[in-house]
């Protein structure tokens, strides 16, 4: 694996994680790198890993629909609705096609600040995640549940002008806020610091389309240490959109937001992924 300055980076799988990290009990981002074919990722990642494709066999389906949702948006945001900065909260692993790699192919100004709770998130973000010569990227340790040290962190404020448009990232990050963190909260906090004309991208898992398979894999999730909330199309849409002005087609399954090519596209059963972008008037 190799950054954009070409400095080659081994995986914390090859040469072992640092002490501080807890690799005995899984975590989402590294579970979401093994399913969409990773190397950063550990035993208990796996094992219940495995424990969720026993009962969503498509979850493999779902995440790279959910990535190929994440590179659409924003292509869109950074092209046609012309925004040259973005906050990615939850941001995950380091893949292909990162927001930074896709903003500064259409606009090499772009900065992006990356935020996530994740020691190995943040090592493989420093070390792969860097900025063409124009524009910036800087990474945050910090949690969504705490919106308002994000905001305030000097990291995001002397990254990001809050004074012009920001496009702000909540992809596969809600459905592990289960409603007791308080989501609307997150959400409302996050967005109200937005300026007029900003955009707010989501995606989010559902069971509306394989009730027991997904009740399965949020079991697995649970059992693993990991809470979360399900929630419906409807719910999704409230949590986060109202206000908001939704950019066609609104909120639909990721796969069905503005699809490109002529392939035949995955089942809503095996990508159970709402998602949706919004402009804030």
């Amino acid at each position: 694996m190799a950054g954009t300055s070409g400095v080659p980076y081994e995986s914390f799988a090859d040469i072992g994680a640092p002490p501080e990290i807890d690799v005995s009990r899984p975590h989402p981002a590294r579970m979401y790198d093994y399913f969409l074919g990773g190397k950063d990722n550990f035993a208990a990642d796996r094992a219940t890993a495995s424990k969720v494709l026993e009962s969503w066999g498509a979850v493999r389906t779902a995440v790279r629909e959910n990535r190929a949702f994440l590179g659409r948006a924003v292509r869109y945001l950074a092209g046609e609705a012309q925004v040259s900065q973005f906050l990615d909260i939850g941001t995950g692993l380091p893949s292909a096609n990162n927001v930074h790699d896709v903003a500064q192919r259409i606009n090499p100004e772009t900065r992006v600040v990356y935020a996530d709770n994740d020691p190995i998130v943040l090592a493989h973000a420093r070390a792969l995640l860097a900025s063409g010569p124009n524009g910036a990227t800087a990474y945050l340790d910090a949690d969504i549940r705490e919106p308002e040290k994000i905001l305030s962190d000097p990291v995001t404020r002397s990254t990001l002008d809050f004074t012009r448009p920001i496009a702000l990232m909540l992809v596969a990050v809600l459905h592990f806020v289960p409603d007791e963190d308080g989501p609307r909260h997150i959400v409302r906090t996050l967005v109200d610091a937005l300026p007029p004309g900003s955009y707010v991208v989501a995606s989010h898992a559902t069971a509306e389309h394989n009730p027991e398979g997904l009740s399965g894999a949020g079991r697995a999730y649970e059992e693993g240490g990991m809470r979360g909330a399900i929630r419906t199309s409807e719910e999704f849409t409230d949590l986060v959109f109202g206000g908001l002005e939704l950019v066609d087609p609104g909120v639909v399954l990721v796969s069905e937001w503005r699809p490109e090519g002529e392939g035949i596209r995955p089942q809503p059963n095996e990508v159970n992924t709402y998602g949706g972008v919004a402009r804030k008037p």
